[in-house]
C-alpha cells in the first residue's frame, strides 16, 4: 500500500441512508427555523429562558443517541457521544470568541441572539461542505487521515503555548482583528445600529449601502466560523469515519449555543484552564488519526479504541474544569483582604 493509496471502505461507510439524512437535514432546519421565530423580536434573554432551552438542547442529542444505540449498535452510539462531546467543548470554547466580538462592538443584549443564529446558521453550512469534503478526500486517499491530524497537533499546540503566555482570548482590540480589517477594508460600515438590519439605510446622494455595526459583527462572526471549522471537523473524523455522525454531532452542538451563551456568559471566565483541556484533546485525536493512517500502512502499529478514547476526553475535561474552579477560587482569596475573610 502506498501513501496515496485508497482509504479502507469502513473508513467512509455511513449507517444513513438517503432518507434518514433527508429527515435529519429537515429536523435541523425545522429547529433553526423555530429559532428564528423566536428571534424574530428582539429581547434581552433572561436567565429562566435561556437556562430552559440550553437544557432542552442538551437532552435533545442525549435522546438521539439512545435512538441511535438501539437502532444502529453500541458502536455508533459510543462514536456519536464520543464525537459530540467533542464538538461540544470546542463549541463551549467558541463562546469565548463571540463574547469577545459582541462584547467589543457593544452589540446591545437584545439583538445578541439575532448575531448568535446568523453565526450558527453560517456555521453550520460551512461545517456540511468541509464534512463532504473531508468524505470524499478520506474516500479517495489514506492519507488525508495524516493531514487531518497534523492540522490537530498544530492546532492543539497554538492552544497551549497561547495558554502558557496567558494570551487566550485575551485580545480585546477586536479593530486589530485581520477579519474586522479585511471587511472594513472592502465594505463600508456605518456608525449607528439600526435594529436588526445588516445594512444601513442608502445614501442620499446615491452610492454604496454601508453596512451598520450590527452587519459587520454577523459577518466577522461568519468568518470566524471557517476557523473554527478547520478545527471541529477533523476532530470528530478522528472519532468516526462516517459523516452522518460528523454532521449529526457538529449540527446538535451549534444548535444550542444561541442559549448557551447567555448561561456561561459569566461562568465561562472561570474555566481558566479549559484551553489546556482542549489542547490536550485535540493532541489527543491528532495523534489518533496518524495512527490510524499508520495503521492502514503498518499494520503493527495500534489503533486507538473508541471507549479509551472518550475515558480520556471525560477524563482531561473533568480535570481542567476542577482545577480552573481551584484557580480561581485561590485567585479570589488572594484578592480579598484578611480581615474580610474573618468572621
Amino acid at each position: 500500500m502506498t501513501l496515496l493509496a485508497a482509504a479502507a471502505p469502513a473508513g467512509t461507510t455511513s449507517i444513513a441512508d438517503p432518507m434518514l439524512w433527508g429527515v435529519t437535514i429537515a429536523g435541523i432546519i425545522a429547529l433553526l427555523a423555530f429559532d428564528l421565530y423566536l428571534t424574530r423580536r428582539p429581547h434581552e434573554v433572561s436567565m429562566r429562558e435561556a437556562v430552559s432551552w440550553t437544557v432542552f438542547y442538551l437532552a435533545l442529542p442525549m435522546l438521539f443517541g439512545v435512538w441511535l444505540w438501539m437502532e444502529y449498535g453500541g458502536r455508533s452510539g459510543l462514536e456519536y457521544y464520543t464525537g459530540y462531546l467533542v464538538e461540544k467543548s470546542l463549541s463551549v470554547d467558541n463562546l469565548f470568541v463571540f463574547i469577545l466580538i459582541l462584547g467589543a462592538f457593544a452589540v446591545p443584549r437584545e439583538l445578541r441572539q439575532r448575531v448568535l443564529m446568523i453565526g450558527i446558521i453560517g456555521a453550520l453550512v460551512l461545517r456540511g461542505i468541509f464534512i463532504a469534503v473531508g468524505a470524499q478526500l478520506i474516500s479517495m486517499f489514506a492519507i488525508t487521515f495524516l493531514f487531518f491530524g497534523l492540522i490537530l497537533l498544530v492546532t492543539g499546540a497554538k492552544l497551549l503555548k497561547d495558554a502558557l503566555k496567558g494570551e487566550d482570548h485575551a485580545e480585546n482590540d477586536v479593530d486589530q482583528m485581520p477579519t474586522v480589517r479585511l471587511v472594513r477594508r472592502l465594505w463600508p460600515v456605518s456608525t449607528d445600529y439600526q435594529g436588526t438590519r445588516l445594512l444601513a439605510d442608502k445614501p442620499a446622494g446615491g452610492g454604496r449601502r454601508a453596512l451598520t455595526p450590527l452587519g459587520l459583527t454577523a459577518v466577522v462572526v461568519l468568518l470566524t466560523d471557517v476557523v473554527f471549522a478547520v478545527d471541529s471537523v477533523p476532530a470528530v473524523y478522528g472519532i468516526t469515519g462516517d459523516p452522518y455522525l460528523v454532521f449529526v454531532t457538529n449540527a446538535f452542538a451549534l444548535l444550542g449555543l444561541r442559549a448557551l451563551y447567555f448561561v456561561l456568559e459569566g461562568a465561562l471566565g472561570k474555566l481558566v484552564h479549559l484551553n489546556y483541556g482542549l489542547s490536550i484533546i485535540l493532541g489527543f485525536i491528532g495523534v489518533k488519526l496518524v495512527m490510524h493512517w499508520a495503521h492502514g500502512i503498518w499494520p503493527v502499529v495500534p489503533e486507538v479504541p473508541i471507549l479509551f478514547s472518550l475515558a480520556v476526553i471525560v477524563g482531561v475535561l473533568v480535570v481542567v474544569t476542577v482545577t480552573s474552579l481551584l484557580a480561581v477560587r485561590k485567585q479570589e482569596r488572594e484578592r480579598t483582604p484578611e480581615t474580610a475573610r474573618r468572621p
